[in-house]
């Protein structure tokens, strides 16, 4: 039968305070659940070596904590299932069975799970480098079940690993880069094309960077190399031109053109 205490008693107020606390703890358990776990050990090591002062600092912190990240899962789930599951013994004690089920549910629903969420989405990498210490105490504690579980789960599931991106993500990426490029983004639409180039070298053959040679630009052996035959070699360009023998298919060798040379005797 539930014990219920009248308002202003000592015991009321030291109830209030217990039902208080364990859904802030909740909602902390739950907020870092989260936002420790959506943080991969990837983006952590980014983080840790070229962002900003700031997320260099917090990252260097959660990096330690995030390592073992299924003794990490355990001990947030354990802890948060914890004071879920003893909110209504001390609610039971201040209103009725359905009163305090219905109170237990809205106040986790709300302040245990929606608000602490919807928080340590936006701000989990400052919240979880604040709260880093008391996490690893949260694991000293919970390590009797925990580590259990922990090595369980990587016997079953393998260790955490680092999944470094692949090819086609990082070019992905980079093309998302690109075209934010005009929109404020670091990096400019000729670097992002220059990246991109150079992930897609391993799948080019030589063909795919060669210019076909009816189109390319080249003199004859015999063509006298006067004022004429130099303003069309500059205007086409190029440092190296071919030159063919009878057809324009049968290269003898190439002529290497200095071009800043040329343009400075131009002037």
């Amino acid at each position: 039968m539930a014990v219920e205490y009248r308002c202003c008693e000592t015991n009321f107020f030291m109830n209030i305070g217990v039902i208080v606390f364990l859904v802030i703890f909740a909602g902390l358990m739950s907020g870092l659940t989260l936002g420790l776990m959506s943080l991969s050990l990837v983006d952590l090591e980014v983080l840790a070596k070229s962002g900003t002062p700031n997320d260099r600092k917090y990252a260097e912190k959660i990096l330690p904590v995030v390592r073992n990240q299924h003794l990490l899962l355990c001990t947030l789930l354990i802890c948060n299932a914890a004071a879920m599951e003893t909110l209504p013994i001390f609610l039971d004690k201040l209103v009725t069975a359905w009163g305090a089920i219905l109170i237990s549910v809205t106040l986790i629903l709300l302040f245990g799970e929606i608000i602490p969420q919807s928080i340590c989405t936006r701000y989990g990498l400052a919240i979880g480098a604040t709260l880093a210490p008391f996490v690893r105490v949260l694991v000293w504690i919970c390590s009797p079940v925990a580590w259990p579980i922990s090595k369980l789960l990587d016997l079953l599931l393998g260790h955490g690993h680092v999944a470094l991106f692949r090819r086609a993500e990082l070019k992905t990426l980079v093309n998302l880069h690109g075209n934010e490029a005009g929109k404020g983004g670091e990096l400019t639409h000729d670097e992002t094309t220059i990246i991109a180039g150079a992930l897609e070298l391993t799948e080019k053959t030589a063909g795919d960077a060669m210019t076909p040679i009816s189109e390319i630009f080249s003199i004859d052996i015999n063509s006298k190399l006067d004022r004429v035959v130099m303003n069309i070699i500059l205007e086409n360009g190029h440092s190296r031109v071919p030159v063919y023998y009878e057809e324009h298919t049968n290269i003898v060798g190439c002529i290497l053109v200095n071009l800043v040379h040329f343009t400075r005797h131009e002037h």
